[in-house]
């Protein structure tokens, strides 16, 4: 069954160097969320931005996620989850933490139910947004895989990582992960006639 990707951009969006924009444009029917404001983020609507592209969709969405986006994907309304087939959720952003930008607080607290779909959450050992026991924290409670990259920071442009190979590699292994999880639509049974007793006498 096809998944349809959902690319979910952090803070300020992903700009052309970004791996997300990179995967953008290569990956077939991706549709990429635009939320209406990238400077000054509101968790209800950058939530329900995500929400309304996850409702709209006509199959099972793969969302791919990164930094704040990772935490609109956590707070999807419950109805909605059933809709997500896979999360990849790249280099979540701690919005917990003592030195984080004014206004980013409001997406805080960070969700911690546990998602009823496969996810991978993707982290580096030197992220200044989010340290390493932080974003293992944040997959457990989310009922997530944990990778961890050596040495990438943000995961994000500045980390040089291209159309970051690895990550398309994990983006493959949580689709066929997430296929085998989704229930194909339910066959129409026809109504079994009736046959009227026969009376014995």
């Amino acid at each position: 069954m096809r998944l349809q990707p959902i690319i979910v951009p952090g803070w300020k969006n992903s700009g052309p160097e970004h791996w997300q924009s990179r995967w953008a444009d290569a990956l077939p029917h991706a549709i990429r969320v635009q939320q209406r404001d990238w400077e000054r983020p509101s968790c209800a609507d950058w939530t329900a931005t995500v929400a309304a592209e996850v409702d709209k969709a006509r199959s099972p969405v793969l969302l791919i996620a990164h930094s704040l986006g990772c935490l609109a994907c956590a707070a999807l309304p419950v109805p909605l989850r059933a809709k997500v087939a896979g999360a990849l959720l790249v280099a979540p952003a701690d919005v917990e933490r003592a030195d984080v930008p004014d206004c980013l607080r409001g997406f805080a607290p960070i969700p911690r139910t546990s998602l009823p779909f496969q996810s991978v959450v993707v982290a580096s050992d030197n992220d200044p947004y989010c340290r390493l026991e932080r974003a293992r924290l944040f997959a457990e409670h989310w009922g997530s895989r944990l990778v961890i990259v050596p040495g990438a920071g943000h995961i994000n442009a500045d980390s040089g990582l291209g159309d970051w190979p690895q990550g398309l590699k994990l983006l493959g292994a949580l689709r066929r992960r997430s296929s085998w999880r989704v229930s194909p639509p339910p066959e129409r049974i026809s109504p079994v006639p009736v046959r009227p007793l026969s009376h014995q006498g």
